[in-house]
């Protein structure tokens, strides 16, 4: 089930019973305007008792209201999140690179664990940069964006890993299903090896070899695309051979994540080593969203967090790409989108991804 609910999260999650939700990943704003003034006038506002909240601007990203405020910042934002969510449960967020730090502050305020920091690497990024003229040519004040950060947090387990996943079937998050392999279609051979969807969930076999298996998902993932390719290029080429000294493997798994002691047999840069999420024309196909995230991606920040069956949260929805993600890989989802186009938008997105007359969202979801 999708569910869609057009409101303010803040009101939707509080109407919801506590412990419910499996998995969160989200995308919410990264208010790119939030912090716009001089060290001066920052610390004459501190002099005068202003807040964050209060310094907030109200519009953000490309002159968005909904990337506008704070509620990104805001620990109570995350701790609605939070209570919803069953013990272990992992948050994925994306952030700004300039602002990601004071969202990373505000999770840890309501309660999460930090557990890592993802870098999701894209070539499409255009420089926002005011150039010089004059004696100053060549000089600039920006860099060109060619990432985003994405935390990951863990709502605190009860007794052990063990234990609570037991309990709740949350608090550990699935590498077998996220394993870098060579192409989709070993992605898709691989899955149906470990056993997707048997009646215990994402079941390895035991004797599954570690080079059919995939290499172990990394903290970087990428688009494939060509500048980032060039980036990668730029280091050289690298041959991962099956027979090598025990210390030599040792030095490849901590350098480019190749783990079970045995290399791959391939040749080419360090780019193989991450995982692939290549974007295409039908992830923006009737999005209004500037922001939208490749399916590709979503999917496999979804199934690296959420349990077979379970229940994954969107409070920011936007483009409704986690519902997306979330139905192309057999899990429900909940989303909440307070603009009532993008709300909209998200119907009609998932209406064409399911091919189905009848929509697969709620008009107002019911509590859980």
């Amino acid at each position: 089930m999708i569910s869609v609910e057009h409101g303010d999260c803040l009101d939707v999650l509080a109407s919801w019973p506590p412990a419910i939700i499996d998995a969160c990943v989200t995308d919410p704003p990264y208010h790119l305007t939030e912090i716009k003034t001089s060290a001066q006038s920052f610390g004459s506002q501190l002099a005068h008792g202003r807040t964050t909240e209060q310094r907030a601007a109200r519009t953000g990203f490309m002159g968005k209201s909904w990337d506008g405020g704070s509620i990104a910042f805001d620990p109570d934002t995350w701790r609605a999140v939070f209570r919803v969510l069953k013990p272990g449960a992992h948050l994925l967020a994306f952030g700004g690179t300039r602002t990601s730090h004071r969202m990373t502050c505000a999770i840890e305020d309501a309660g999460f664990e930090i557990r890592d920091t993802l870098c999701w690497l894209y070539g499409s990024g255009f420089p926002k940069s005011h150039n010089l003229d004059g004696d100053w040519q060549g000089w600039g004040t920006a860099l060109k964006p060619a990432h985003e950060p994405i935390i990951l947090a863990r709502k605190p387990l009860i007794g052990t890993v063990a234990a609570n996943v037991l309990a709740h079937g949350t608090g550990a998050i699935n590498v077998d299903a996220c394993r870098v392999v060579g192409d989709k279609s070993q992605r898709g051979e691989r899955l149906t090896a470990l056993g997707r969807m048997n009646d215990d969930g994402w079941t390895p076999r035991a004797t599954q070899a570690a080079d059919t298996l995939g290499r172990w998902p990394a903290n970087v993932v990428h688009d494939g695309s060509p500048e980032v390719e060039a980036a990668f290029a730029a280091f050289g080429d690298d041959h991962a051979s099956k027979f090598t000294p025990a210390s030599e493997r040792r030095n490849r798994q901590q350098a480019f994540g190749m783990t079970e002691g045995v290399g791959y047999g391939d040749t080419g840069t360090a780019s193989r080593f991450f995982y692939t999420a290549k974007a295409d024309r039908a992830d923006r196909a009737d999005s209004k969203h500037p922001t939208v995230k490749p399916v590709d991606l979503m999917r496999w920040l979804v199934r690296m967090v959420t349990p077979p069956g379970g229940t994954v949260l969107d409070p920011f929805a936007g483009s409704g790409t986690t519902g997306e993600a979330a139905m192309l890989e057999v899990f429900n989802a909940l989303l909440i989108e307070r603009d009532a186009t993008h709300a909209a938008d998200i119907r009609h997105r998932i209406k064409r991804w399911s091919g189905l007359d009848a929509p697969l969202f709620a008009e107002a979801a019911p509590c859980p």
